[in-house]
Formats: structure tokens, C-alpha cells, sequence
């Protein structure tokens, strides 16, 4: 049969926020999510929002190992992308879009976690197989059925890995890191959204890896950015006017984050910067890593999160054991691993990502 592929995608990722649900509307009531059969399956793929660099990311690695695995198997896949836009509501509404035109399987990044029992008990009432992906629900929500799994990371390791970069550094050059040598490391946090459980666990275990080092340690500021380079600009810049030198470490509960902190930067000479590290390892974040702004950062895998979601959806729709697909813990996670990402082994990372596909 002749391969093809429907996804928006590659339309949708170059359009304003604002612009991309009337395009997925119009696109949806001209071609339909339902009718699938043997030779095709159909992805209703929500994100949270389209802003966020990383989530980014991880749909245009679905989007390529989709067509991969068309030339592969010969399917038909369509893949159906939503941008909530942060919005919660508008999610419920693209979800019920996707399971009124009959798409086979859900793949959802939550726009609010405490929601996902409502987007849950939709799926089960269709029949339709959900994988919530990179930001967790509680473990009850997940349980409610037996074809609802998650896929991601831990993001107790990330933090504590974000941690050990800092205590690396610390254990390497003492002196230039406490700069004003009292033997106490002065840091501020600038964290993603109120609690989102990736911001609590980040923020806790990043710190506890240096005080569990024994390691002596002074907060001196931490604000809610929600994961936005913007807003993380703007409070890096307060704390510039209020600590000045005094601050010898940011940590930043992701890459776009801690971009913000760097703007914030701007003509500061380098040898007054903090050490600054995030996570997830997005392409901007490297080059910063590269250009020696900033100092690590921790690989959150988007790549294995995308081939672990349509792994999944291939299995479940030719109605085949997932764990026969992928490494199910607990018969409903998908747990990635975090590596730490420095000038170091920054190549290596790089090399790995284009043998595999898209950054």
C-alpha cells in the first residue's frame, strides 16, 4: 500500500497560540479522528501547551517516528495535534474532539494534573486507551483503568542529579564557586508552577543533594517563574538589583528557565555570573552548555518518551500486550532515565541524537 501521513504538526508547531486551535478544528471536521481500521490507527496528541520548549520537542520526535513507523508497517497513521495553551478547559474540549471522531488512542500532557480523573473516566467510557506523559498524575487517577499508563521521568532524580552538578562543581573549584569565601553556598531557585510535582521534587532534591553532601547552603531567593524563559528573566533580574554577587548558584527547575536567567545576564561580565544549571537538555539549552553559560544541565529524554508513547499505541491497537512493547512498571508507568549534560559529555549527547533522529 502507498504510506502516508496525516499530521499537522509540522503546520501547527510554526503557528501562533492563538492561531493553532481554529486550524485543529478545521482540520478535524474535514478529515474526522474515527472509522480506523487494521491498516490505519489515529493519535489524538494534547500538550499542554506548545510554548514550552521541551514538550515541544517531544512532538516533533512523535511526528518523525510516526512517519518512521508508517514506512515500517505499512499503517496509515494519523496523528492529531492540540495545543491547550495552558488552558485546562480548552484540553477537556479537544479531548472530547478527539473521542467523538473515534481516534484509537489518547496521548496526553495534562494542562492540570488534579483533572486527570475527569479525562480518565472519558477514555474508559469510549473504550479508548489514555497515556498521560511528563507530568504525572497521582497514582490513584492512574489505577481508575487498566488501559491508563504514564510515561516520563523521575523528577526526584532529575533534581538530585541538577544537585550533584552543583556539588561536582563545589568539590572541583571550592574558591571560584564560593565567591565570597564563607564557606556557604548562596543560591536562588527559580521553580516552574505551584505545585506542579516536577517543580516540588526538583526544588527539594537539588538542595538535598548538596546538604546531604554536607555541603552548607543559604537560600536567598526563590520565585515561581512557570516554566518560562520570560518570567524567569524578569525575576532573575530583581535578585541581580537585590543580591548582586551574593548569589553564586541558580538553580532552575528547567532549560528555559534558566535561558531566562542568562538574559537576564546580558552584558555582565562572565566572570561574575553565577553557576547556572536547568533540565532537560533542549537544544538552546546545549548550545548555552557549549558556550560555557550554562554550566549542566540534566537530559530529560523527550526521544524515548515519544517511542515509548507510540510503542505503546501500536501494541494497544493491534490489541497486543504493551509490556510485550515496553518496560511496564507496576503494569502502568514508563520510567525514563535523567543523565547529567556538561561541556564534558555534551558531544557524546549530541552524536547519540543524530544517529536516532530529531534533537
Amino acid at each position: 500500500m502507498r504510506l502516508r501521513i496525516k499530521s499537522f504538526c509540522s503546520r501547527l508547531c510554526r503557528l501562533p497560540a492563538g492561531k493553532l486551535a481554529p486550524v485543529l478544528l478545521a482540520a478535524l471536521l474535514l478529515t474526522g479522528c474515527g472509522g480506523s481500521g487494521g491498516d490505519s490507527l489515529r493519535i489524538g496528541f494534547a500538550l499542554y501547551t506548545q510554548d514550552d520548549t521541551f514538550i515541544s520537542t517531544v512532538a516533533q520526535n512523535l511526528e518523525w517516528m510516526v512517519r518512521e513507523a508508517e514506512r515500517e508497517t505499512g499503517k496509515t497513521i494519523t496523528l492529531f495535534i492540540a495545543d491547550g495553551r495552558s488552558s485546562q478547559a480548552t484540553q477537556l474540549d479537544q479531548v472530547d474532539r478527539f473521542l467523538a471522531r473515534g481516534c484509537d488512542v489518547l496521548l496526553v500532557n495534562i494542562v492540570d494534573r488534579t483533572a486527570a480523573a475527569v479525562l480518565a473516566d472519558k477514555a474508559e467510557a469510549e473504550g479508548v486507551p489514555l497515556i498521560f506523559f511528563n507530568r504525572q498524575p497521582v497514582r490513584e487517577d492512574i489505577q481508575r483503568w487498566d488501559r491508563i499508563y504514564y510515561v516520563g521521568a523521575s523528577a526526584q532524580e532529575s533534581g538530585a542529579l541538577q544537585g550533584r552538578l552543583v556539588l561536582d562543581a563545589w568539590r572541583e573549584d571550592r574558591e571560584a564557586l564560593d565567591r565570597n569565601g564563607d564557606g556557604v553556598l548562596q543560591y536562588v531557585m527559580l521553580e516552574g508552577e505551584p505545585g506542579h510535582q516536577d517543580s516540588l521534587l526538583r526544588t527539594e532534591y537539588s538542595v538535598k543533594a548538596l546538604t546531604d553532601a554536607g555541603v552548607e547552603v543559604e537560600k536567598l531567593g526563590n520565585e515561581t517563574a512557570n516554566w518560562n524563559r520570560a518570567q524567569a528573566s524578569a525575576r532573575t533580574a530583581q535578585w541581580l538589583g537585590e543580591f548582586g554577587d551574593r548569589i553564586e548558584v541558580i538553580f532552575a527547575n528547567n532549560d528555559d528557565m534558566a535561558l531566562g536567567a542568562i538574559d537576564a545576564l546580558g552584558d555582565t561580565p562572565r566572570s561574575r555570573w553565577p553557576l547556572i544549571v536547568g533540565v532537560d537538555a533542549t537544544a538552546p539549552a546545549q548550545e548555552a552548555v557549549e558556550a560555557g553559560q550554562l554550566y549542566g544541565t540534566v537530559h530529560n529524554d523527550g526521544r524515548g518518551q515519544a517511542r515509548a508513547m507510540l510503542d505503546m499505541a501500536l501494541a494497544l491497537c493491534a490489541e497486543e500486550d504493551p509490556a510485550e512493547a515496553v518496560d511496564l512498571v507496576d503494569g502502568h508507568y514508563v520510567w525514563l532515565p535523567y543523565r547529567q549534560v556538561t561541556r564534558e559529555n555534551l558531544a557524546e549527547l549530541q552524536r547519540e541524537q543524530e544517529e536516532t533522529g530529531p534533537a
